[in-house]
């Protein structure tokens, strides 16, 4: 406790946040357990589970086959038979491998039989680019996911966010996929105890501004507040709004932004053809088209496979450079 008798701000990483997550929901209820390639004996491909299986045992911390298909399906089982399963997929590309499972079951289970058998199923898993790990292991597919309807999708980009929205997504009787961005596990800072749940259905406003909106959502979070850092030397304001939840979209968050604002510059490091990206400028052409004093700019990755090489993958993915001059060209 603090002086003044309210609780201290912790110094932690985004992946000991997600791990106190874990922590948490394995204690608060029985039925939760985590499943996954080498989630319990390795600690998980990026450490976020490690020491969890000394502490829970191998029933509620398991190791799986290298079978994504046979283990979501298993989770999806779990969770109709009332059990809370958080499965982990190592990272996003190996999810395909159990779309199968993602789309025709877990998505449609409820639909398909009248409401009678919900799906409360979590599933982590990494994304993103930018540590040279070559184009097999460095998509962003979360778009893919967010155009599925019966799921929810979450992408949180801050150690917060990372640390409280496990357990709303727990709650949630619906598929819910959170992507963690590989870039943010080492990130590290002050952890203050949450003055509320954090709230999974709305976008947040990271830094307010007047005169430009910068839209984005997870590992793309920084360089936006980057971007907005140099462009208030230039004496340009710009908000920067934190997506968070990817499906079902905010729209009302992002009509107020516009609104504020007049310009928007959405960024993403997803391809740009038919990305996220796509989908927030269409809606803003839908619903805010009168409120808009420039076109939409989008910064997204090059349309490529994201190469190893590092000044080469520097270049294919969205830059705090790149989003600056999306914004030059929106303020004019």
């Amino acid at each position: 406790m603090s002086a003044d008798g309210q609780p201290k701000e912790a110094k932690t990483t985004y992946r000991e946040a997600m791990r106190e997550a874990l922590r948490d929901a394995l204690r608060a209820d029985d039925r939760v357990f985590l499943m996954g390639e080498d989630v319990g004996r390795y600690g998980g491909c990026f450490g976020v589970s490690l020491g969890l299986l000394e502490e829970f045992g191998p029933e509620r911390i398991r190791d799986t086959p290298l079978s994504e298909s046979a283990f979501v399906g298993a989770g999806i089982g779990a969770a109709l038979a009332g059990m809370r399963p958080i499965v982990e997929i190592m990272t996003v590309n190996f999810s395909l491998l159990a779309l199968d499972q993602i789309l025709n079951n877990a998505a449609t289970l409820l639909h398909m039989s009248g409401g009678q058998l919900p799906v409360p199923l979590v599933i982590r898993m990494t994304t993103g680019a930018g540590r040279q790990l070559a184009a097999q292991h460095s998509h962003s597919l979360e778009g893919w996911y967010a155009h599925i309807p019966g799921i929810r999708v979450l992408a949180p980009a801050t150690i917060e966010d990372a640390r409280h929205m496990l357990a709303p997504a727990l709650a949630d009787p619906d598929p819910v996929l959170i992507f963690e961005h590989g870039s943010l596990y080492n990130v590290s800072g002050e952890l203050s105890p949450p003055a509320a749940p954090v709230d999974i259905d709305h976008a947040t406003v990271r830094r307010p501004g007047t005169d430009i909106s910068l839209i984005t959502y997870g590992g793309s979070l920084s360089k936006a507040l980057a971007a907005a850092d140099e462009l208030s030397t230039e004496g340009t304001s710009a908000e920067v709004v934190d997506l968070r939840t990817l499906r079902p979209l905010d729209n009302e968050a992002i009509s107020a932004t516009v609104a504020r604002t007049h310009r928007a510059v959405i960024v993403d490091e997803a391809w740009r053809t038919g990305s996220l990206a796509a989908e927030i400028s269409a809606r803003i052409a839908e619903e805010s088209f009168y409120e808009l004093d420039a076109p939409v700019e989008r910064v997204c990755s090059a349309e490529v496979p994201i190469p190893y090489a590092r000044r080469l993958e520097e270049a294919a993915l969205p830059q705090i450079a790149d989003i600056v001059a999306a914004a030059h060209r929106a303020v004019g």
